[in-house]
């Protein structure tokens, strides 16, 4: 399996290497051009040359044309310290009038259009040649050639001072980019060497970097799953310790009660010892219900994604559950939807609404019971008390709770005057509302019922905003 490479040669490779290319491409380029002039100037001498040949050029007495040049006047003319230069005059007809009789006219000059460039060889030597047609006085053709020692060793020159400069200055560009790339992925190696040496049981948040913002934006990322990480942690430690707390106690009981049935040889003994066993496996499973519920809040924020819910048929399904039970215990449970108050729907986690509100009506019905021995009754009531906004009720009309056990009744393990006087619950119930109702965002208030003796205990919530 081939080995990955680290970000930093990732980074260098995709810098230098395009970066690279494009000076190579660009020099070339630019030595293409700086190659095509130079060697348009030397061109330009060289067709100079040939025109001042063509215009020595004269009618012979016998009524040809000849050179009217000595072999000295032609070499001062075509002098030249750095070059040697070689000329040929033909006639139309192919014969040599003058000059070189080695330096043949190239193939395909007869054809192409003058001036013509090209390179031609002569005396084992490889020169840069114009050949020009001329009509007057009559038809003839001339070929100058001279050597490209000065053109080259310019070229040699140009080459070196255009390439050489440019690569140092590359090179040190690639110095800088490596430094620079070095420092700039340095604050994600360092946070990478404080994750792997952090131990296994720490969470605390780790020291983030300010010198560029996407490390700082990872590190504060990693921060913020340390931190749920800690919640989650925190939760779990917190709900084995309650667990562990709680179901002694009901757990010892139980064993308690088999012990002392097992001792016993009536049957009557052995039917009161298995009813007391049930009614404590109740408890007991009661509140892991309980505290399964709380482990739920402290996950839901993480976990649950809130949606669009009819409130009415949470109401209606909730109330489904709880109306056997209610038959049961002879409690008359309904409920009571204020006028114009059309299929409200509100944003909110089903599992959290569903808790809340299982959990007030399970109040109501444990210890909703009148001091007067009369009737009871729960109620399920929805009203709107002002715009936008819903309110959802529980509603008994059990002996109530008095103003100063309010807010002691929203801690854990609290419980008020009925639930001490039935031996009931674990007074997890309101703290598991209390700890919904801030998640789902809601207002929760308990006060006494306008229409008599009794608890009220509301939840506020936002309806969903209609579109359109």
């Amino acid at each position: 399996m081939k080995a990955a490479s680290t970000l930093r040669a990732k980074l260098l490779r995709h810098v230098i290497v395009p970066l690279a290319l494009t000076w190579l491409i660009g020099a070339l380029l630019a030595l293409a051009v700086a190659r095509y002039f130079t060697q348009q100037a030397f061109d330009r001498a060289l067709l100079d040359d040939a025109y001042a040949v063509a215009s020595h050029v004269r009618h012979a007495e016998d009524g040809g044309i000849t050179l009217g040049l000595s072999s000295v006047e032609m070499g001062n003319l075509l002098f030249d310290q750095n070059e040697n230069l070689y000329f040929a005059v033909y006639q139309d007809d192919g014969r040599l009038l003058a000059g070189h009789a080695g330096l043949a006219l190239p193939e395909g000059a007869r054809s192409a259009v003058t001036p013509f460039f090209t390179e031609t060889p002569f005396q084992k030597l490889l020169l840069r040649a114009v050949v020009l047609g001329r009509s007057k006085p009559a038809h003839f053709t001339v070929v100058v050639a001279q050597t490209t020692r000065v053109q080259d060793r310019l070229f040699e020159r140009l080459l070196f001072i255009s390439l050489v400069p440019q690569l140092l200055l590359v090179i040190w560009l690639a110095w800088w980019l490596r430094r620079a790339i070095q420092n700039d992925v340095q604050p994600l190696m360092d946070l990478e060497r404080a994750v792997a040496q952090r131990d296994v049981r720490d969470l605390t948040p780790l020291a983030i970097s300010s010198r560029t913002l996407d490390v700082q934006k990872l590190g504060e990322s990693i921060n913020a799953l340390l931190h749920r990480i800690e919640q989650s942690v925190r939760g779990q430690k917190e709900f084995a310790g309650n667990v562990a707390h709680e179901l002694r106690t009901p757990l010892a009981g139980i064993r308690a009660l088999a012990e002392y049935g097992l001792t016993q040889s009536d049957p009557q003994v052995w039917r009161e010892q298995l009813r007391s066993i049930a009614q404590s496996q109740e408890r007991a499973s009661h509140l892991i219900d309980q505290l399964l519920a709380l482990a739920l809040a402290q996950e839901a924020q993480q976990v649950l994604q809130p949606q669009a819910l009819a409130l009415d048929e949470v109401v209606r399904d909730s109330l489904m559950r709880h109306l056997h039970r209610a038959d049961a215990l002879g409690v008359d449970l309904g409920v009571d939807f204020a006028q114009g108050l059309n299929a409200p729907v509100i944003l909110a986690q089903r599992a959290l609404l569903e808790g809340a509100l299982d959990n007030l009506i399970d109040n109501a019905l444990r210890y909703g019971v009148p001091t007067d021995g009369g009737p009871r009754h729960v109620t399920v009531a929805l009203s709107q008390p002002e715009a936008g906004a819903v309110c959802l009720s529980v509603i008994d009309n059990g002996p109530g709770i008095t103003d100063a056990q309010r807010e002691q009744l929203l801690q854990r393990w609290a419980q008020g005057s009925a639930g001490e006087a039935l031996k009931q619950g674990s007074g997890l119930g309101l703290a598991i509302v209390s700890e919904y109702a801030r998640i789902l965002g809601a207002q929760l208030s308990m006060s006494r019922p306008a229409s008599g003796p009794g608890l009220q205990v509301s939840l506020r919530l936002a309806l969903q905003p209609s579109v359109g």
